[in-house]
């Protein structure tokens, strides 16, 4: 039963950031911070800490040097964002990880090229459904 509650959470936590990066082209702090913190603090009750830090870190790291070198091709808020999915896909194994971090650039490039995007387009979705995507095929 807490697997369902916790995957219920995470599943609205990643929709809700992505209406809300679709909407208005940001990622509130209010709701990437605190879930990047409750996904670490329940990692650690199962666990899975050290993975769920690791993940996090390596993530943020890499998105912040992009976001460094190329502000206008990576917002801050998808660099916080980082944390959270990084920690997440941490949790699950490197694997998860790799999946999550190439498939979520290359999520957005796709739909940038089909959609013939002249502005940018909001990356948090992609963050969000790759994150999604790969932890759902370990777990499912």
């Amino acid at each position: 039963m807490g697997e369902v509650l916790a995957g219920a959470g995470v599943l609205s936590w990643l929709v809700a950031l992505s209406v809300f990066d679709i909407r208005d082209r940001r990622l509130p702090n209010w709701l990437t911070l605190p879930g990047a913190v409750v996904i670490v603090v329940a990692a650690v009750f199962a666990g899975r800490g050290l993975p769920a830090v690791a993940g996090g870190a390596a993530l943020f790291a890499a998105y912040l040097v992009v976001h460094v070198l190329a502000p206008s091709a990576l917002g801050a808020g998808d660099v916080k964002l980082a944390i959270g999915v990084g920690a997440l896909t941490g949790v699950f194994g490197v694997d998860v990880w790799v999946l999550a971090a190439f498939a979520a650039p290359l999520l957005t490039a796709v739909i940038a090229l089909l959609g013939n995007a002249r502005s940018p387009v909001a990356h948090g979705p992609s963050m969000c459904a790759a994150t999604l995507a790969s932890v759902g095929l370990v777990v499912l």
